[in-house]
């Protein structure tokens, strides 16, 4: 499973919104992403502005999505930075799987401020799991957030992920949910 793509879309389009690869115009989103602290509330926290922008400085804003399944979500019309968006496999030595060997699909989002309560991460997730749909067989498709985050939990629930457990992993309790990828065909 582990050899298997993620997907070979460089943009998908949805009603309200673009998912594209990041360009240099992201830059002030991707920083707002990383330093907001009710954004990062269940990622560890805020990182330090100056910290984020040495990283960004020098890596660019490619090093965020530049491989096959990580999307920047940008307002179709604007082409604002609103949130980024991966499909990606989920390493085999993280806890947190439904097949033996790991490396099931994994969705993970992250939105701006201005963007919650709009359901701009459901429309985005949304798309992104129907293309993949599209290209990909069948397989099991994760979501694992820390069960204080509310919020993310009724998104995966909202998406058709049903939870299958609880593991402990950051310094918190995290949630794995699970649905079948061909729910999104």
């Amino acid at each position: 499973m582990n050899a298997w793509p993620t997907i070979s879309a460089p943009e998908i389009p949805t009603t309200r919104l673009r998912l594209r690869k990041a360009h240099d115009a992201d830059i002030d989103g991707l920083i707002d992403l990383q330093t907001d602290p009710q954004v990062r509330a269940h990622l560890g926290g805020a990182r330090p502005r100056d910290a984020v922008e040495r990283y960004f400085a020098a890596n660019g804003v490619g090093a965020v999505a530049d491989k096959a399944g990580a999307y920047v979500i940008a307002d179709r019309d604007s082409d604002a930075c609103l949130g980024t968006l991966v499909l990606d496999r989920r390493a085999a030595d993280l806890p947190g799987h439904v097949t033996e060997e790991g490396g099931e699909l994994e969705l993970t989002y992250l939105l701006r401020r201005r963007g919650w309560g709009a359901g701009l991460a459901f429309e985005a997730a949304t798309g992104l799991l129907r293309a993949v749909a599209d290209e990909l067989p069948d397989q099991p498709v994760l979501v694992v957030t820390q069960t204080a985050n509310e919020r993310s939990r009724r998104l995966a629930t909202r998406l058709g992920f049903q939870p299958v457990g609880t593991f402990e992993a950051h310094g918190a309790e995290q949630t794995l949910a699970v649905t079948e990828l061909h729910a999104f065909a």
